[in-house]
């Protein structure tokens, strides 16, 4: 059978599923349209904007000049990399993928860079870590931290996993000119080649962020349906036997394959399920750790569609996210053990994600937290490229040849 008629046959299965248990497709639908109204929207709105907005104006590709040393030699990918890796941790996916996309498609980036970005630039946000999982959905502020460290650590660990993907990369920029001037030539170029006007571009910020925001909404719905729906078939029962087996030879509470199978599907109910279990505070954060991690089917699709247009392959960014899954899941269970003491420290040091300013009830609250991370994202990036051109400097003067 061919690949087309084994996807026309699954969706006609889940389409006969919906129209058998039309109450249970209509609650999932409702749940994740809250999902996507009072959590996802309010937080990557002012991120999608500012993304947009910076790229038009060649901000990026200011950055990216400033960022290549670091870049390069950490990741082996250009400086612009270094803003979609930026983006991506502070607002959570698919920001991440949909500044790769874009990158990819403007031929900032190779084929084989543009997969490696992709792997490691996309994973939850602070926001979400640490409001939705840690204080709504475990009701510990403390934990969200530690996920928080967990998926971070994750991602940078990735990171360096997929320097070893090998193929074309796209040539060093050359070295001419003083460092910040180059920077500066690099946003002269690049607002030059976008050209709009910034009415222009800020309209057509407006209007293609709410294209992407509805389609993640259209993505989080229909896999929350599907998970639901599948469910009430009865079908994954034997599935979730095995996998609990499995939990148990690695020392995890059985109940926990529930969590595991809804988060293959879609992450927030894999987490949020994996809260709900009987198991100890540890397993549950490891197992939602790793959900989080795996990002969910849901994701992924968000994933696949900011990357239409580029020749990224899928492979590498779906092995990517098993790593992620993984690491972040070992990373966490270290964290609430032996390393404890970490984010116990930290716990009282992170404003920018305090529940305070995040969990009230208000979609403005909300909102307001995200424009607030995303300011301090942009003061954090200046400050750090202010100082990085300041030893720069120190250093040319200091070996500067003596008249």
């Amino acid at each position: 059978m061919t690949r087309s008629r084994i996807l026309a046959v699954i969706i006609f299965f889940i389409a006969t599923m919906i129209v058998i248990f039309p109450e249970v497709a209509f609650q999932a639908s409702l749940e994740g349209l809250k999902l996507w109204f009072e959590i996802v929207l309010p937080t990557l709105l002012p991120f999608f904007i500012m993304a947009d907005l910076l790229m038009g104006l060649g901000v990026v590709h200011f950055l990216g000049s400033l960022l290549e040393p670091i870049m390069r030699p950490l990741f082996r990918l250009p400086g612009v990399g270094g803003f979609a890796v930026a983006m991506g941790l502070t607002a959570g996916y698919p920001l991440g993928a949909k500044i790769t996309g874009e990158l990819a498609r403007s031929k900032s980036l190779t084929q084989v860079e543009a997969e490696r970005l992709a792997s490691f630039a996309n994973t939850a946000g602070p926001l979400f870590l640490v409001g939705a999982v840690g204080v709504g959905m475990f009701g510990r502020p403390e934990l969200g931290v530690t996920l928080l460290i967990a998926h971070l650590a994750g991602a940078v660990f990735v990171g360096f996993c997929m320097r070893l993907h090998r193929g074309a990369e796209s040539p060093r920029i050359k070295v001419e000119g003083s460092y910040f001037g180059r920077a500066l030539n690099a946003l002269d170029t690049a607002r030059k080649s976008d050209g709009r006007p910034f009415g222009t571009l800020f309209g057509d910020s407006i209007k293609n962020t709410f294209q992407s925001m509805l389609f993640i909404g259209g993505c989080i719905m229909m896999f929350s349906v599907l998970v639901q729906v599948i469910g009430a078939t009865g079908i994954l029962s034997p599935l979730k036997t095995v996998l609990g087996g499995a939990l148990r030879l690695v020392g995890l509470d059985a109940s926990l394959a529930t969590a595991v199978l809804g988060g293959f599907f879609e992450t927030t109910l894999g987490a949020q399920t994996a809260s709900q279990s009987g198991a100890s505070l540890g397993a549950q954060a490891t197992v939602a750790s790793l959900v989080i991690g795996w990002s969910g089917l849901s994701v992924h699709m968000q994933v696949a569609a900011m990357l239409t247009g580029t020749k990224v392959r899928f492979k590498p960014y779906l092995y990517a996210r098993l790593l992620h899954g993984l690491f972040a899941a070992m990373v966490t269970a270290l964290l609430l053990g032996p390393i404890s003491f970490i984010p116990a420290s930290l716990s009282n040091t992170l404003p920018a994600v305090s529940t305070a300013y995040y969990l009230n009830g208000s979609l403005a609250a909300r909102f307001l937290a995200s424009a607030r991370l995303a300011t301090s994202f942009l003061l954090i990036l200046v400050i750090i490229l202010s100082v990085v051109w300041l030893l720069k400097r120190m250093i040319y003067i200091s070996f500067r040849p003596r008249s």
